[in-house]
């Protein structure tokens, strides 16, 4: 601690100095910050989504038991609720990836593993994303 002549009281110096590396605002190129936010908005989304599609299907709709291959073509006719589950797929898979991302980041010790095991995880993602989405936006009630 410092003390000024002129203020009798003690001067706190700031715990570490910035450097030019230091980011001081949402900046564009500040990936990390990005991705905290993009966790914490998407695990409220997605706490709506899932606690009301629990609430509707479980609750309101008679629960699992009702659930088969009619029930499904029933819902997906509908804009709205394929959008609501492929909004559901998309932010609980990138969620998910990117919260096992920042595992890999934290426990992978060696460089070569960690980029292996990323792109292991951003593999399995975009092939879940688009199958999913592949899923979603073909299903054909009329099989036969």
């Amino acid at each position: 601690m410092a003390y000024d002549v002129d203020n009798p009281a003690p001067v706190i110096e700031p715990p570490r100095a910035r450097t030019s590396r230091t980011p001081r605002k949402f900046t564009p190129g500040n990936f990390e910050m990005h991705a905290w936010l993009f966790m914490r908005l998407s695990g409220i989304v997605l706490v709506v989504l899932v606690i009301g599609h629990l609430l509707i299907q479980l609750v309101l709709d008679g629960g699992v038991s009702k659930i088969n291959f009619a029930f499904v073509a029933g819902r997906w006719a509908s804009p709205f609720w394929m959008t609501w589950d492929l909004l559901m797929l998309w932010l609980a898979m990138l969620h998910g990836a990117n919260g096992l991302r920042t595992v890999i980041n934290d426990y992978a010790e060696r460089d070569g593993t960690r980029f292996w095991l990323k792109m292991l995880l951003y593999t399995a993602t975009v092939f879940t994303v688009l199958l999913g989405t592949l899923v979603i936006f073909t299903f054909d009630p009329n099989i036969r």
